[in-house]
């Protein structure tokens, strides 16, 4: 038999380098290298060449499986202070007895466009999800108390793409116990109210609904 040449013997050479390193190659099955005393120096030094290019590729790969899905801790932002509480039990699409308070739970508020009342937001940890409800009193008017306010109501497990929500203002109300202006501003309040609905909150994706029969909870809102 003939010998190869030059560059037949540099593929034959250079094959055995990429299949060891292959993430799909067939480790049981490596192409046998030469005996070192039959290589000539090209040949001995060419696997180290190839190597030295690889390596750059390899450096820049992304972090491990192990490195990405590590879970950060969960972080209630912004976490209600010691006033926040909020205590219900849910039935159907969701069914879960809660008890929440202080900096185990997230509040926050915000004036509906065209002073059409207050949204609040109410969330918090269950099962390592966060359940959120969103509560929009469209008629309460700062520092009012003492009423009974319509009420449209979103309940959420974040992140799961499921919403259970009133389809009007016919459904839930709040009876507002208490709005107590905090002392030293002008616009910031503590809330008490209980939220009653006649009627399960209908899922908005689905055919599934949550039933919230009563819910009392505390928590400071802004109407600034």
């Amino acid at each position: 038999m003939a010998r190869p040449t030059g560059r037949s013997h540099f593929f034959l050479t250079i094959t055995p380098v990429f299949v060891s390193i292959g993430l799909n190659s067939d480790q049981g099955h490596r192409i046998p290298l030469q005996k070192y005393s039959q290589k000539p120096v090209f040949a001995r030094i060419l696997p180290v060449i190839a190597l030295m290019a690889v390596a750059p590729i390899a450096a820049c790969e992304p972090a491990t499986v192990a490195e990405a899905e590590a879970e950060p801790a969960v972080v209630i932002q912004p976490p209600c202070d010691a006033r926040g509480a909020l205590k219900t039990s849910l039935y159907g699409g969701i069914e879960t007895t809660l008890s929440w308070s202080g900096s185990d739970m997230s509040c926050e508020s915000m004036p509906r466009p065209n002073g059409a009342g207050l949204r609040l937001r109410l969330a918090g940890q269950v099962s390592g999800q966060t359940l959120a409800f969103i509560i929009a009193l469209p008629q309460l008017q700062p520092g009012q108390a003492g009423v009974e306010s319509p009420s449209n109501v979103t309940a959420t497990v974040e992140g799961s793409g499921r919403f259970f929500s009133t389809p009007d203002l016919d459904t839930c109300w709040t009876d507002v116990l208490a709005q107590s202006s905090v002392q030293g501003t002008s616009s910031d309040y503590l809330l008490q109210g209980e939220l009653f609905c006649i009627a399960p909150l209908g899922e908005l994706n689905g055919d599934a609904a949550v039933s919230i029969a009563r819910m009392s909870f505390t928590a400071p809102v802004s109407w600034n």
